[in-house]
């Protein structure tokens, strides 16, 4: 194999590992509903 070649699979697996390891880390957060009071004085503005 030459060189180049041994360097472009590296830089490959590099990549697709980073990729794997990204996509197994996204542990979204959920929504978190938050009601708030809202004066009746400011909505007769």
């Amino acid at each position: 194999m030459s060189r180049p070649l041994i360097v472009l699979i590296v830089i490959l697996v590099v990549v697709i590992g980073g990729l794997f390891v990204l996509a197994g880390r996204s542990h979204e957060k959920p929504l978190t509903h938050v009601e708030k009071v809202v004066p009746l004085a400011n909505l007769s503005n």
